[in-house]
């Protein structure tokens, strides 16, 4: 799934946020994001299933080899 935050903005101002396709801890860097942005502070939070997981990242390691005659 694609990092994306879905954001819904009620009639009376209120706005909420749902951080989806980041596992872990990092999914609350995006709400000080929207926070700095909207000029608004947090006031209620829940963490979905998604930030108790563990985010899985796959390092390729490739070498490079040169055939023929270096100058």
């Amino acid at each position: 799934m694609a990092k994306r935050i879905k954001i819904r903005v009620f009639p009376d101002g209120r706005v909420q946020a749902e951080v989806q396709g980041v596992k872990g801890k990092k999914c609350t860097d995006y709400i000080n994001i929207l926070e700095e942005l909207l000029d608004a502070e947090t006031i209620d939070s829940s963490y979905t299933p998604e930030f108790y997981e563990t985010e899985e990242i796959v390092v390729q390691n490739e070498q490079l080899q040169t055939i023929g005659n270096n100058p």
